[in-house]
């Protein structure tokens, strides 16, 4: 019911099976899911917290407990300590398995890379991986698919044809599957998932391959000795950050992201502040990074900006109820907000035709959607954090020229906000030009980005050779 986004009622039969057995551990993580989905982000982490306390062994629920805290976290550090509890409790007992690896130590031989993920299909990381998988340069670097796919598509397809070996390892377990990457003679293995739903903590654990990175989930800390490296950029991650990842950080020039939206449609309209009578802020983000803060946040803009209305995404039911009432009292008139429900992406893309200006979220900026927003002529205006999610729209911005639309403080975030509604002419022109800037930036230019991460391939091999 939850993937279906029933979400009122798989929380009803959760809490139904918490009352009969209020230990089991299972029914706290399956709760803990739907509340974190449905915005009560705090609560859902209580639930989490709750099923690792019942059943310590509970890895799924402890990677989810880690990677909720980053929702939560304005500084990173409940994260991080979260994580290195998962490794103390889950990737010690695994390290005496671990054996060690015959591979060549040529450091200028074609290289096997492998790449893990529950997500080679119509899901928002294809979106990443096809413009890095579609521009490997195959002479140098032979590429592996370890595909945990449950449901393959049409995408699926698309990105198998990109891999000079493609493995559907949905059926197996991590021992064998660790077995089947050895026998592979991989390289550098790459985590695709980390912490998030469906992915494979316990295989990396196992340390398959002698060089293994985390890239793309979340510019976050899988907490793993075995994972040696993570990538970032500069702007999500300036130095002073590095305390805050078991791995090391390697930082791509431009951006830890490169985006294809996979389409051209639909087209971007005008401004729809023109012809409507009114300007409307957008928010499409999940509903668990709309923390109290971001709620305040909004209602200081929509106070400066009184005939602006706000259109949120939001399931119905209990968790549109919820919202609301915190909306209410961070001092945000209801009737001003309209809330739409999760959408297939066509159509929620076609939202973004009623939205003239986007608020971002905080301390967890918006990722993929911030993206979409922009290549559908959308603004961004984004509060800067401290950590790297909470400095994601920066890092866009930075890419793309609009440094300026980047808030240091909640008060400047207000500011911009404000003046950029009041400046119909500049919407309108962003608007017409912000996805041929998208498409000129480093953040859709493919073959830059996959010469990038292939030079860092390439150093860290031979730093492992030497």
């Amino acid at each position: 019911m939850r993937t279906l986004h029933r979400t009122a009622e798989a929380e009803t039969l959760f809490r139904a099976a918490l009352s009969i057995d209020p230990d089991h551990s299972a029914s706290h993580n399956n709760l803990g899911n739907v509340l974190k989905d449905s915005g009560a982000l705090d609560e859902g982490i209580v639930h989490y917290r709750r099923a690792v306390q019942s059943d310590p062994g509970n890895v799924v629920a402890h990677s989810n407990l880690a990677y909720a805290l980053t929702f939560q976290s304005e500084n990173g550090e409940a994260a991080f300590d979260e994580c290195r509890r998962w490794s103390a409790r889950h990737e010690a007992p695994l390290r005496a398995t671990r054996e060690p690896h015959a591979n060549d130590r040529n450091a200028h031989r074609r290289l096997r890379i492998g790449y893990v993920s529950p997500d080679f299909r119509d899901h928002c990381q294809s979106l990443f991986t096809v413009p890095l998988l579609s521009h490997h340069n195959h002479d140098q670097f032979e590429v592996y698919c370890y595909a945990s796919v449950e449901r393959p598509d049409a995408l699926t397809q698309r990105i198998a044809a990109y891999a000079d070996v493609w493995r559907d390892v949905h059926g197996f377990d991590d021992g064998r599957l660790a077995q089947q990457i050895r026998a592979d003679g991989i390289d550098i293995l790459v985590d695709l998932a980390m912490h998030m739903a469906d992915g494979r903590p316990l295989l990396f654990a196992r340390k398959p391959a002698p060089v293994q990175v985390a890239w793309l989930a979340y510019p976050g800390t899988t907490g793993l000795d075995a994972i040696d490296y993570r990538l970032t950029d500069p702007r999500l991650d300036p130095p002073s950050n590095d305390t805050l990842y078991s791995e090391r950080s390697l930082r791509l020039p431009d951006s830890f992201w490169c985006y294809d939206p996979l389409t051209d449609q639909p087209a971007v309209n005008a401004l729809p502040a023109l012809t409507a009578g009114h300007l409307t802020f957008g928010c499409l983000n999940n509903p668990c990074k709309l923390t109290d803060r971001t709620l305040g946040m909004w209602a200081a803009v929509l106070r400066e900006v009184p005939r602006a209305q706000l259109l949120l995404m939001a399931p119905a039911g209990n968790a549109r109820e919820s919202l609301a009432a915190r909306m209410e009292r961070q001092g945000i008139d209801i009737q001003r907000v309209r809330f739409v429900p999760f959408r297939p992406r066509a159509e929620y893309l076609r939202t973004y035709h009623e939205i003239d200006i986007g608020l971002d979220t905080f301390p967890y900026n918006g990722h993929t959607t911030s993206f979409d927003s922009l290549w559908m002529g959308v603004p961004v205006i984004t509060r800067v954090g401290e950590t790297a999610v909470g400095r994601a729209g920066m890092s866009q911005l930075f890419n793309l020229g609009l440094n300026e639309m980047a808030a240091h403080s909640d008060d400047a975030f207000v500011r911009l906000a404000v003046e950029l509604a009041a400046n119909l002419p500049r919407l309108a022109g962003l608007r017409q030009t912000l996805r041929s800037r998208m498409a000129q930036s480093p953040l859709m230019d493919g073959a830059r980005f996959a010469g990038h991460v292939e030079t860092i391939y390439r150093q860290i091999w031979q730093s492992w050779c030497a």
